[in-house]
C-alpha cells in the first residue's frame, strides 16, 4: 500500500507539472471506487485552476482557485501520473483529469480502493478532520506519543498505524521505525516509557525522510509519478526480510502476524 513517503513522492513529482494548470475536462470511466465518485464532480471542477497540491496523511489535496478542493487517494496499489492526452486508458484506470498543458492526470487502481472526491471545506471533511498530526510537521515528539499511549494495551505497531494518533503511517514504516528504535512491535503501547518514545519519534522522522529522499518504496505495482519505481526497498531493515540477517546483530529477522498483518522484527535487538 502506498504510504506517506509514496504519496509525498507523488505530490512532489506532480507539483511542477500541475500547479497553475487549468482543468479542461474530467473523464470518469469507473465511478465505483472506494467511495463513489460524486456525479457533480466534473461540473464543479471543470475550468478551475489548480493552485497547489498539499498532502494530509495519505490523501492528496488539489486546491482550486474557486476555493474547492479535489481529494485523491491512491488506494492499496494505485499510482497517479501524467500521460499524454492521446494515451489510451487501460482497464484499471478509472479516471482522467485533463489539463490545459495537453496532459492528463490519470489514476491506475487495479483494486479500486482509490478515491476521487470534491469538497468546499477540506479542513472539516469527514475523511480529514480527525486525522492526527503530520509526523514531519515538527509536532511529533516523544512526549506526544507517550501521552497519547497511556492506558493503551494495543501493540505499539498498531498504535503507530492509528491515523487518529499519527497521520499517514502504515505497516512498512511502522515496522522500520520500531526497528531503528529497538522496540518490539508487539509490545503494549502503554507499557513503553517516555525516553523510548523520544527515540521512536526520532526514528519515525528519520525513516520517513530517508524514504522520501529515495523516492518511496516500490510495493507491487506502485511507481513514482514519472513512471520510475521508488528505491527505498533496497534500504529496508526488517520489512519483508524474514529469515534474513538483522543489519545490527546478524540474527534472523522474524515475521509474525499481528492484527491480521505481518510484522517483522529482530528478537535480539528489539524488546
Amino acid at each position: 500500500m502506498p504510504e506517506l513517503p509514496e504519496v509525498e513522492t507523488t505530490r512532489r513529482g506532480l507539483m511542477p507539472h500541475v500547479n497553475g494548470r487549468r482543468i479542461t475536462s474530467v473523464t470518469i470511466r469507473e465511478p465505483r471506487l472506494r467511495w463513489t465518485v460524486p456525479a457533480t464532480l466534473a461540473r464543479e471542477v471543470r475550468g478551475q485552476r489548480i493552485e497547489t497540491i498539499t498532502r494530509r496523511g495519505k490523501y492528496l489535496l488539489f486546491a482550486l482557485d474557486d476555493g474547492g478542493c479535489l481529494i485523491i487517494h491512491l488506494g492499496m496499489s494505485g499510482s497517479l501520473r501524467l500521460v499524454d492526452r492521446d494515451c489510451a486508458a487501460g482497464r484499471h484506470e478509472p479516471f482522467d483529469i485533463g489539463l490545459d498543458s495537453g496532459m492528463n492526470l490519470r489514476l491506475r487502481d487495479p483494486r479500486r480502493f482509490g478515491a476521487l472526491l470534491w469538497t468546499r471545506d477540506a479542513r472539516n471533511h469527514a475523511l480529514l478532520k480527525d486525522l492526527g498530526p503530520e509526523p514531519l510537521d515538527g509536532v511529533l515528539a516523544g512526549d506526544y506519543l507517550y501521552d497519547a499511549s497511556r492506558r493503551r494495551s494495543i501493540a505499539v505497531r498498531d498504535f503507530l498505524m492509528n491515523s487518529h494518533v499519527i497521520a499517514g503511517i502504515g505497516n512498512i514504516y511502522a515496522n522500520e521505525a520500531l526497528s531503528v528504535a529497538g522496540i518490539d512491535p508487539r509490545r503494549a503501547a502503554g507499557r513503553i516509557g517516555r525516553d523510548r518514545y523520544s527515540r521512536l519519534s526520532y526514528a519515525l522522522i528519520k525513516v520517513l525522510e530517508s524514504a522520501i529522499a529515495q523516492g518511496g518504496t516500490t510495493l507491487r505495482d506502485f511507481a513514482g509519478s514519472d513512471g520510475q519505481p521508488g528505491y527505498f526497498q533496497q534500504a529496508l531493515r526488517v520489512y519483508g526480510r524474514e529469515r534474513e540477517p538483522c543489519p545490527d546483530c546478524g540474527a534472523p529477522i522474524v515475521r509474525q502476524t499481528l492484527s491480521g498483518r505481518s510484522c517483522f522484527f529482530c528478537r535480539h535487538c528489539q524488546h
